[in-house]
């Protein structure tokens, strides 16, 4: 069992929208021999859609809107890649993601360096201390100086780099990259997908000056000297400890330095990591199966109208059909048919090790965050839900559509992209979002899954705020504002604050009582 987990490499893949995160995927979804030919974002009718990208929305808008998973072997791993939406509307199911895997893979525009939603992605992956490894892409376009790229990594991002591989040129004069790794050069050739490789002695090997542009490779050369005095040399165990980031340069879109990159990944990042529980912190290799919901999917089949609940396996081994406790209610339940995934095609398994992610048929009694448990009752440390920024009311057009609303506004709440808000005094439904794109997906989904026709209108919302404090205080700001007071999915009382000013003046009034941004249960 020990040397099956061992195996296992568990990540994501973040990114800012359009830095190439899709693309990337394919590629290494090609490599690993699960695809024939990696399709591309922007597919034509008559062409095929990126494997990872699988929701009708995604096809069309060509954006990723939602985290999938995609699990295949390589060089005698298992790979476990988790997808993730690169849209900032849609990072509260990046920020769920990055709780389930152990390492993350950041790509990064070189042509446009840092961009704003890395900032926010490289938060949470600071606060877990999760190790980070480097892709600067697009290099074959007009792009940044290396250096100055690995500079705003690390005055921006706090990360400490180490450059293992550095380009030669950029742009339409993108000639190659040179490996610290093992002194070799790997010429760029658009024309083809796999990269001519020779070995050399080193930065100042006179065939380099046979082989590149004079200009270019001074300048690389001046840039390799500058980085080995500047920057620390790869550790692993630095790099472990999330303390060190190896930097990569290449071309996603022109298969360059992917499977390079693939290859020192797999070899460097940590097999499944010991994980928090409020009990105790339980190790990977332990024999007892453990697991947490990160992750509920609606209708990955709409003709079947399924749930799938997406767990990590945290420890142990878990076999099919084997009984586990779930420590939220305590119930016992049997795992019948757990699922691997290629997207949206699932394959039952009869085994998963910790470090692999499975997906079991929710009836609707999981919710994120749920750990389940073979012998013990623990609860694993997340990531709590963000307040909404954004708010709706859901209309329905057709009155006698209102059975499927419901259901479609339950289960998609349930998923955890969208917080679902029944008002005290209203029977019109409020949805709350981190990004305004969340509704766009909302609607199309209610419509095309549901057969449910809406219709979504800005509600005059300032923020949400759940309401906890002694319950005579409750009982009385309720009795006092009961037209902005809405129960949340469980029936906690949350208030929908309608400016500024009422939340300065309500905390000022019922001091008694707490205005959360988020709720007890989910932090």
């Amino acid at each position: 069992m020990t040397e099956e987990i061992l195996k296992r490499r568990t990540f994501a893949i973040v990114s800012h929208p359009d830095a190439g995160k899709t693309t990337i995927t394919e590629k290494f979804l090609w490599y690993g021999k699960v695809i024939r030919e990696a399709g591309h974002v922007r597919a034509k009718a008559n062409k095929k859609f990126t494997t990872s990208d699988w929701m009708k929305i995604e096809q069309q808008r060509g954006i990723s809107v939602s985290s999938s998973v995609l699990s295949f072997p390589y060089h005698g791993c298992q790979i476990n890649l988790v997808d993730t939406p690169g849209h900032q509307d849609f990072s509260e199911d990046t920020y769920r993601a990055l709780t389930a895997v152990d390492s993350v893979l950041i790509l990064i525009d070189a042509a446009k360096g840092v961009e704003p939603q890395t900032i926010k992605l490289m938060e949470v992956c600071t606060m877990r201390k999760t190790p980070v490894t480097v892709f600067m892409n697009k290099m074959d376009r007009d792009s940044l100086d290396p250096v100055a790229l690995m500079d705003e990594v690390e005055r921006i991002l706090g990360l400490k780099c180490s450059p293992m591989t550095l380009p030669i040129g950029s742009g339409k004069m993108f000639q190659g990259v040179y490996s610290f790794i093992d002194d070799s050069v790997h010429f760029f050739n658009p024309e083809s997908t796999e990269a001519e490789m020779r070995k050399v002695d080193g930065t100042n090997d006179p065939r380099l000056d046979e082989w590149f542009n004079a200009k270019y490779l001074a300048e690389f050369r001046e840039q390799a000297d500058l980085v080995r005095g500047a920057m620390e040399p790869f550790n692993l165990e630095k790099y472990l400890a999330g303390d060190l980031s190896p930097v990569y340069f290449g071309s996603a879109i022109n298969n360059f330095g992917v499977a390079h990159l693939l290859d020192n990944f797999v070899a460097n990042a940590p097999s499944p990591m010991p994980r928090e529980a409020e009990q105790r912190m339980v190790a990977a290799t332990e024999p007892n199966f453990t697991g947490f919901v990160f992750k509920i999917q609606a209708n990955t089949d709409p003709k079947h109208r399924d749930r799938i609940a997406f767990v990590r396996v945290c420890s142990g081994k878990f076999v099919r059909g084997a009984k586990v406790i779930h420590c939220r209610t305590g119930r016992q339940v049997r795992l019948a048919a757990p699922s691997t995934f290629m997207a949206q095609e699932k394959t039952v398994v009869d085994e998963a090790y910790a470090g692999d992610i499975i997906g079991i048929h929710d009836p609707g009694l999981y919710n994120i965050s749920d750990t389940i448990s073979e012998v013990e009752n623990l609860k694993f440390v997340g990531i709590p839900d963000f307040a909404p920024e954004h708010f709706s009311r859901v209309y329905l057009e057709d009155p006698l559509r209102s059975k499927q609303l419901s259901q479609g506004l339950k289960q998609l709440s349930e998923e955890g992209a969208t917080q679902l808000f029944a008002p005290v005094n209203s029977p019109i439904p409020v949805l709350g979002v981190v990004g305004v794109l969340q509704f766009d997906v909302i609607k199309f989904r209610l419509e095309e899954e549901y057969n449910a026709r809406c219709r979504l209108e800005a509600a005059p919302i300032f923020v949400a705020r759940w309401v906890e404090g002694e319950p005579e205080a409750v009982q009385e700001f309720r009795s006092q504002n009961s037209h902005d007071l809405a129960l949340d999915k469980r029936g906690n009382l949350v208030y929908l604050c309608p400016n500024e000013f009422r939340m300065t003046t309500m905390e000022k009034n019922f001091p008694k009582i707490t205005f959360a941004k988020f709720h007890t249960e989910l932090k």
